[in-house]
């Protein structure tokens, strides 16, 4: 069966058919693959659940894997690979206001960082039977469906990115000492120019985007939480639900995603992650 992709929704996203990872892949597919990624923004390869050094050498296809920031997360011998699990446990690890599980702020992978990764490499190991699906939002198709005024408002506009902001609902994992020193606050512009397309998109983060440089907190908060509210509408979005052995390849520099953490206590929610290098934010 030859490779086929198919659009999954009109926000973003598309599914490839007919790629067996499991074996070398052909130059030809890659290629094909590499291009619908920038014109889908997110792929879904299903297939099998792969072992931890296979799914590591998968994500070259696609770039440079680096380092996972948690060290507690780390597959042993692959520090680019980490395990994520996101189970309740016990019925008093499920909060009853799930605003406080901070899978379900919108957010992008590695925004703390001054450069953060391009894209996200991700593999279900175990999902429950309901729930914990992962959605996304198109920040471009947000921001080109924006005003000229309020795109001219933006223009330069800088932003602090933090480790951890009290604007989030829920507190980001602790850091040790070599983590915290790795992460100090950065600052990104609040529209970036996609290196690859040249395209624009807003470049917000809910868990980490702390305030706008040069605004007072007032009207920065309110700056970011319009923004929030534009990003997170239906229509930029797709919700993924998820098989195992799914991979899903999501591009960090014009999407959001967030889980609905409203899934069954005691069932398994387990994945395996990569983040791909990206280039500093302009």
């Amino acid at each position: 069966m030859s490779m086929q992709i198919n659009v999954l929704s009109d926000a973003l996203g598309a599914e490839v058919v007919g790629l067996d990872l499991s074996r070398p892949a052909k130059e030809s597919d890659i290629a094909g693959i590499k291009s619908a990624f920038l014109e889908h923004q997110l792929l879904c390869i299903r297939g099998n659940q792969l072992e931890s050094a296979a799914f590591s050498r998968v994500a070259h296809f696609f770039g440079e894997p680096q380092a996972q920031l948690k060290r507690d997360q780390r597959v042993e011998g692959l520090a680019e690979v980490s395990i994520l699990e996101s189970t309740y446990k016990s019925p008093e690890d499920k909060p009853d206001d799930l605003v406080n599980v901070r899978l379900s702020g919108w957010h992008t992978d590695d925004s703390y960082f001054a450069i953060p990764a391009k894209a996200t490499m991700l593999q279900a190991l175990s999902i429950p039977e309901a729930g914990g699906e992962t959605r996304f939002c198109n920040t471009r198709k947000a921001y080109e469906d924006l005003p000229d005024e309020m795109k001219q408002r933006l223009e330069g506009l800088k932003a602090v990115h933090s480790y951890d902001t009290m604007r989030a609902p829920a507190r980001a994992p602790e850091r040790t000492e070599i983590e915290r020193q790795e992460t100090p606050d950065v600052i990104h512009p609040l529209v970036r120019t996609h290196e690859d397309t040249g395209r624009k998109a807003i470049y917000f983060n809910a868990n980490r985007t702390d305030s706008i440089v040069g605004m007072d907190r007032k009207s920065s908060d309110e700056l970011l939480d319009w923004l929030h509210q534009h990003i997170k509408q239906r229509k930029y979005r797709y919700d993924h639900v998820w098989h195992t052995g799914d991979i899903l390849l999501w591009d960090n520099r014009c999407l959001v995603h967030s889980v609905n953490t409203d899934f069954p206590v005691g069932q398994p929610r387990v994945h395996q992650r990569i983040l791909l290098k990206g280039t500093r934010p302009v």
